[in-house]
């Protein structure tokens, strides 16, 4: 990998991690259109930026957990499903169903279209839950059991979560915040077991592109961040399910057929 490709790919991945867009997706397009093969430092390269998207939001919401510790009781809960689907089926996902383009852009496609459906099945309705405190344990749960549909990749995890978070009463603002926490300890056990089994070793270059992806995961992390909060509290998702459903599109009649 170059700097060019290095600076492109963190910059996707900060920006897509927290959207309810797939990174996976977009770092699979993304790789496509660059001409990247999936050597072993690509992998490694992957799996670090992710801890850039990881720092961001902890830098955000660090404040809050800290005050309101009953909400770490819930992202607990809510992170044991996906924590329990990711150790039982790692091998068959990472084997089977990562970097399968064709699952990539069926899940896009599909996810999009949900997305869109979901906003016209709650337009008219009012959201019961408007704070992160109000989330039952119960409703965390559940919440948490959607995340885990999201190791097919292409589904989003912060699309299936705010999906779920929307139909059990969840704002859009309050369902996008939890879908932000929860990401801390899900992609933090997820990198840490990537690691953990690849074992990767770098040479200094190769150190250099880490911290520059990293780096810039983390800002642009934190623009995408901000920007759904704000997003969130006068408009609907309906714009990011027809984003997905064309970028699914695009992907298959680019690539695919």
């Amino acid at each position: 990998m170059n700097l060019l490709q290095v600076t492109i790919l963190s910059i996707v991945e900060g920006l897509t991690e927290f959207l309810p867009v797939s990174s996976t997706g977009h770092l699979i397009l993304t790789s496509k259109i660059l001409n990247i093969t999936q050597t072993d430092f690509v992998k490694s390269f992957e799996i670090y930026i992710q801890l850039g998207a990881i720092m961001a939001v902890t830098y955000i919401y660090f404040s809050l957990l800290w005050k309101k510790k009953s909400i770490l009781l819930k992202i607990t809960a809510a992170f044991l499903p996906s924590a329990f689907i990711g150790l039982l089926f790692y091998r068959y996902i990472k084997e089977i169903l990562l970097g399968n383009s064709y699952i990539t852009v069926i899940s896009l496609f599909w996810g999009g279209i949900i997305l869109i459906v979901i906003e016209k099945i709650s337009k008219n309705k009012t959201a019961k839950i408007l704070a992160l405190e109000n989330i039952s344990l119960e409703k965390a749960i559940v919440i948490g059991i959607f995340q885990s549909i999201s190791v097919i990749p292409g589904v989003s995890r912060a699309a299936a979560t705010i999906i779920g978070g929307t139909l059990l009463g969840l704002s859009r603002k309050t369902a996008a915040e939890f879908s932000f926490i929860l990401a801390i300890p899900t992609m933090l056990a997820a990198t840490m077991l990537d690691l953990y089994k690849e074992g990767f070793q770098f040479n200094r270059e190769e150190i250099t592109l880490l911290v520059t992806g990293v780096l810039l995961s983390f800002i642009f992390a934190l623009m995408a961040v901000k920007f759904l909060i704000r997003f969130t509290e006068n408009n609907s998702f309906t714009l990011f399910g027809i984003y997905r459903v064309a970028i699914a599109l695009l992907f298959f009649f680019i690539f695919l057929l």
